[in-house]
């Protein structure tokens, strides 16, 4: 499994992996919304980004994470960010997450369509397991995760430390390659209502 650190595209967004250029524009996507940042296990806004970006562009020279600036292409604005990461290809999997979308990008087609090129990027790669994990007191989140057809793995205890010091439980979710045909086709047919 070789995921390639390439942009990704469809008629809603285009993904960009980060790079030196994109710095300003993912720090304006990400400045807002402190309290949602409270459930986060590392912090992006304000005073955090530096560490934040540092620790994200290490992981992609290390080969371990892409970490993709999410540009909305109705009007060119970066709205967030997403990644794959914890890629291991000696066991053939990865993970989603690391997402963050400005309060007026989230729901509609954005989560969706970036889900849908991240999961293909990987499967298309090689990936036999694509991992999406979230704090387990994010019922929203939850919910979205299992509209994207992934499934339900359980709960691991204290699996995180987030930010501010708490020990976060995480709901752990799953797409496997047996899976993503179906879960493919049923991304397609949600985002041509968006059409």
């Amino acid at each position: 499994m070789l995921i390639a650190p390439i942009p990704l595209e469809d008629r809603f967004l285009r993904l960009e992996p980060f790079n030196n250029e994109l710095q300003a524009e993912v720090r304006a996507a990400l400045d807002c919304d402190p309290d949602a940042w409270a459930i986060m296990v590392a912090p992006a806004w304000g005073e955090h980004f530096d560490g934040w970006w540092n620790s994200a562009v290490a992981a992609m020279r290390a080969g371990t994470r892409i970490a993709y600036a999410v540009r909305r292409l109705s009007d060119g604005v970066v709205v967030g960010t997403t990644s794959l990461y914890e890629i291991n290809p000696a066991y053939r999997r990865c993970e989603i997450g690391s997402t963050f979308y400005r309060p007026e990008a989230r729901g509609g087609a954005i989560n969706p369509a970036c889900k849908r090129l991240l999961l293909g990027h990987a499967f298309d790669a090689g990936a036999v397991r694509v991992e999406i994990i979230t704090d387990a007191i994010n019922a929203q989140s939850q919910a979205a995760i299992l509209k994207l057809g992934a499934k339900a793995e359980g709960v691991l205890r204290k699996h995180k430390i987030t930010w501010t010091g708490r020990a976060r439980d995480t709901a752990m979710f799953a797409v496997i390659d047996d899976d993503w045909p179906e879960v493919r086709d049923q991304l397609d047919r949600r985002l041509a209502a968006f059409a």
